[in-house]
């Protein structure tokens, strides 16, 4: 992979941010690497739906084994917990430490700013509900509903369930085992990162780093890009701090772009393979402009009015179609949506051939195995 930095100051183009993205994210050859390493190489993985980490770790990771991620859950090296834009994000136990005080603030203002429980939660004593929550969890493991009628036997007034949102944002809450395991399946049952780990955790904590880790991850970026990754607020005082240790370029629309020195920059003709992505895919999530890797009006076609996204493939480096795998009776389909038709047999035949392998992976214990090509899906 040949190197191609720019020039500080000058301005980048769509592909060349493309590809920078794509070595970044590990998605342009697949690495002899730890799960552990890639996790936090990438700041983390969302993971509202408990699959979608291992299937994007098995298109970064060369023989990655869906054993390697259930051993890291199980011994407490990897967690499930709410993060960046409040979602639920597979951390390394060491980036939970360090991101989760750092989203605290974000966290606490969408209590308040929730249409459905801010209101419920309006003239309270936030604090001593997330404690009363904190006391139930460290003593019992607890689903959302148990501590919403739990803290009602106190709070009679208000509506459980926003009591039990306030616990979830105000505290570090930890989804325990079996939940995220290959296979199995748990209603999200909740502890402290504190009781579950052993060790205490700040309550706040200053963004520098996480900025810093984020453009390692997924730079050149704008401060929006930045703040639409985490969901915080007023970051580009944070930014402007770290000027002097930070690059600048310009994108095609002149937006200021803010980058780590050793950022990597392949030849923006870099070949760059097929990839299968999940549906809650932090490469295609972390930009306020995402075209750098999908187009706005492919994504249209992929986000849902419910707030799923369907999972999707990467033909040259771009977001190019979705796919879908069902299983009954012994057999896995991969049906393979391309935006556009006709596909080149070339494409169509690599996309066949690391579907198989996708198969392998995601139905290994089926016999039959099919890929199938659907109508594209014109734009």
């Amino acid at each position: 992979m040949t190197s191609s930095r720019p020039v500080e100051g000058s301005t980048l183009s769509n592909r060349q941010l493309n590809r920078s993205l794509l070595a970044r994210q590990l998605l342009l050859d697949r690495r002899q690497r730890s799960a552990a390493s890639v996790i936090e190489h990438l700041v983390g993985m969302q993971s509202q739906v408990p699959k979608d980490p291992f299937i994007g770790l098995w298109t970064r990771i060369d023989g990655f084994d869906h054993a390697e991620l259930d051993h890291l859950m199980l011994n407490r090296q990897v967690v499930r917990i709410v993060a960046m834009r409040g979602t639920i994000h597979l951390l390394t136990a060491r980036d939970a430490c360090l991101l989760r005080p750092m989203m605290q603030a974000m966290l606490e203002r969408f209590v308040t700013s929730n249409a459905s429980h801010g209101p419920n939660l309006a003239a309270l004593d936030l604090d001593a509900i997330s404690e009363a929550g904190r006391q139930l969890v460290d003593q019992q493991p607890s689903t959302a509903r148990q501590i919403g009628v739990h803290l009602a036997t106190r709070w009679r007034d208000r509506d459980p369930s926003s009591l039990a949102f306030a616990v979830r944002s105000f505290l570090p809450l930890v989804q325990v085992t079996p939940r995220g395991l290959w296979g199995k399946s748990q209603q999200p049952t909740l502890i402290t990162i504190e009781a579950w780990l052993g060790r205490p955790i700040e309550r706040y904590r200053d963004p520098g780093e996480g900025i810093l880790r984020y453009l390692a991850a997924f730079g050149p970026a704008t401060i929006a890009d930045i703040q639409g990754w985490s969901s915080l607020n007023g970051l580009g005082e944070h930014v402007e701090r770290l000027r002097p240790r930070l690059v600048t370029y310009r994108d095609e629309r002149n937006r200021e772009l803010f980058d780590v020195p050793d950022g990597p920059f392949p030849d923006p003709e870099t070949p760059a393979p097929i990839r299968f992505l999940p549906g809650f895919e932090n490469a295609l999530l972390a930009h306020v402009d995402r075209t750098r890797i999908v187009s706005d009006e492919h994504r249209k076609l992929m986000w849902k009015v419910n707030g799923l996204i369907d999972p999707s493939i990467l033909i040259d480096g771009y977001v190019a179609g979705t796919w879908k795998l069902t299983k009954a009776k012994g057999e896995a389909r991969l049906d393979i949506t391309p935006f556009d038709a006709p596909l080149p047999p070339d494409t169509r035949s690599d996309l066949e051939a690391e579907g198989q392998k996708l198969l392998g992976f995601l139905a290994a214990d089926t016999e039959r195995h099919d890929v199938f090509f659907s109508d594209s899906v014109s734009t």
